[in-house]
């Protein structure tokens, strides 16, 4: 049997970070960040649909989707995001379930899920067992301005267009606390790990 891990946090939690750490156990991860970037390629379906949606002021030169345009259109109006989700959402979800189930017909003891709005989006049912990547807000705060430049407004925006970290720590089947170093992740992680029979 193998054990889906549901791997989420909130923006600037450290969840990549965290989400590498599964590498050293020869852990898959299946990003959905990842994917969702991918499902947004000029030729995919969800491509064509976004950009009927938005215009194609949202392109770079190179016709692909300037992220950060389509980001500050998004974030600033919610009926805009929850237009963009209703077409990335189920293209991610399907590209996902190809791979997972792919990896879980070879035979992998364990395969990590890493999605962002798993909570949000509803979809626990599609893993096992669920681990939030937990900070405080004020570090979170700190880290999403430092990383990406954002002024406290911006910053304040994107941590607010997520449900609450502590929200999601209560959902959690496993919390793992990212306000300290990350050897002190990487350990709460292996416990985890060896908790559930995976090591």
């Amino acid at each position: 049997m193998t054990l889906i891990i549901g791997l989420t946090g909130s923006i600037a939690s450290g969840k990549s970070t965290v989400s590498l750490m599964f590498d050293d156990y020869q852990i898959p991860v299946i990003d959905a960040d990842k994917i969702s970037r991918e499902v947004v390629m000029p030729g995919e379906t969800a491509y064509e649909q976004i950009v009927e949606m938005f215009g194609e002021s949202i392109l770079r030169d190179d016709k692909t989707i300037d992220r950060k345009k389509l980001g500050d259109i998004v974030f600033a109006d919610e009926k805009k995001r929850k237009q963009l989700n209703s077409v990335v959402h189920p293209a991610v979800r399907e590209k996902m379930l190809k791979k997972r189930d792919a990896k879980t017909a070879s035979g992998e003891k364990c395969v990590v899920l890493d999605i962002p709005l798993l909570f949000e989006s509803k979809l626990t049912h599609l893993v096992d067992k669920t681990v939030v990547v937990y900070v405080d807000e004020e570090v979170q705060l700190e880290r999403l301005m430092n990383r990406d430049g954002y002024s406290k407004k911006e910053a304040y925006q994107r941590i607010h267009a997520q449900m609450p970290v502590k929200e999601k720590a209560a959902l959690a089947d496993a919390v793992i606390n990212n306000n300290g170093t990350k050897q002190a992740s990487y350990q709460q992680l292996e416990s985890l790990l060896r908790a559930w029979e995976v090591l």
